[in-house]
């Protein structure tokens, strides 16, 4: 599935709640479902920088595929990382690269975030697309 794809059914998912605390339940649900990275992965390397709470991510090639996982100990943060890994896990590292993430704004996540919570999606988005820009520098090689 493309990530614009993807992206699309998000906007869709969000768009049938109209209130915004059953917006944010619908995040703290796609936490649950996280492909959650393995507790030996919980570094201090993977700790994304710019988040008020702790999120951990990790990221590896499989046929020829960025693959993430990762976890927050805060829900609605485990929600936001949950929706970036759902966007961006399984794809070509240069999609990731290239992807646009308009639909964040689309879905009204931003504007109903507290600014450090705001910060940290940007932080959260950043990583995954150092990584993808990290694994693609590797197959170039």
């Amino acid at each position: 599935m493309t990530i614009t794809t993807i992206q699309e059914e998000l906007i869709d998912e969000f768009s049938l709640f109209d209130d915004w605390m059953d917006k944010y339940e619908h995040l703290i649900e796609l936490g649950k479902s996280l492909p959650l990275i393995d507790a030996s992965l919980k570094t201090e390397e993977r700790l994304i920088k710019g988040c008020q709470s702790k999120v951990w991510l990790h990221a590896e090639m499989t046929d020829g595929k960025v693959v993430f996982t990762a976890d927050s100990d805060a829900i609605i943060t485990k929600g936001i990382i949950a929706v970036l890994v759902r966007v961006f896990s399984n794809q070509l590292p240069e999609t990731i690269i290239n992807a646009d993430t308009s639909f964040i704004d689309e879905i009204g996540l931003k504007e109903h975030l507290s600014p450090t919570r705001a910060n940290g999606l940007v932080s959260m988005i950043k990583q995954m697309k150092l990584y993808a820009v990290a694994f693609q520098a590797q197959q170039k090689k």
